[in-house]
């Protein structure tokens, strides 16, 4: 008896120890949930999963145990009920159980499920057993498809968020490392930079030449204003013999 009795505390222990990881776990996956969804992404998301379901596995290990004594043949009765508030009570319930009564003992003491969740959990039941196999397979290919259908409308997106992210964290180019070597070899050695001194050699006359020939209108125009001033003051009558 002894014997029996050392083992299930042993069992309990580890069973509490996993269960204890598991609440912490679920936790803080909450706490992410509250208070980081901004900055929540999914791999982050996904790897609380994994940790959450590695931790479920683990506790069903424990249960499935040889070592794990028959939990079904064990009763729980409370030895005490009181409707006034228990410290003790509150500090091992992390302060979700603050007295223990006859309205909740029933609840937290249950072996079976409400008469409400039973009723409707027989009613589902009935209700699968009566479906056929061709329906079953008709049913569940349909869902495969709309399954298949929604992950590649999911990944399409993913691939789109991923390229516009890249798109906004790359920095367009503002400068160019040939440009600038050409402009400092320009102003400092004058490199790549022409002069044109066969034009500045060109004497005024030539210039004014070259106009008269690319426009003689113009030329035209005045001489013509010079002989009118010469006639002009030819024939003034005040002009000194």
């Amino acid at each position: 008896m002894q014997k029996e009795e050392k083992q299930l505390e042993l069992s309990l222990e580890s069973m509490i120890q996993r269960v204890s990881e598991l609440k912490n776990s679920i936790g803080a996956l909450i706490f992410k949930l509250e208070h980081e969804y901004e900055t929540l992404n999914w791999p982050s998301l996904l790897d609380n999963f994994a940790l959450l379901s590695g931790q479920l596995n683990s506790l069903s290990r424990v249960l499935k145990s040889d070592k794990m004594p028959s939990l079904k043949s064990q009763l729980i009765l409370p030895i005490e009920l009181s409707p006034e508030p228990c410290e003790n009570l509150g500090k091992l319930t992390e302060g979700r159980v603050m007295m223990f009564n006859h309205e909740i003992a029933p609840n937290y003491l249950r072996t079976k499920l409400e008469p409400d969740v039973e009723e409707k959990t027989q009613q589902l039941t009935n209700k699968a057993q009566q479906v056929t196999q061709d329906l079953a397979t008709k049913q569940l290919n349909n869902l495969n498809k709309v399954t298949s259908n929604l992950l590649d409308i999911i990944n399409s997106t993913r691939e789109e968020w991923e390229n516009d992210s890249s798109h906004k964290n790359s920095q367009p180019q503002t400068s160019s490392v040939a440009d600038r070597d050409t402009l400092v070899s320009a102003s400092l050695h004058g490199k790549n930079l022409k002069t044109n001194r066969g034009r500045l050699s060109e004497s005024p006359q030539a210039g004014m030449s070259q106009q008269k020939m690319q426009n003689p209108t113009m030329a035209k125009a005045q001489s013509s204003i010079k002989t009118q001033i010469k006639v002009a003051t030819s024939g003034h009558p005040y002009t000194r013999p």
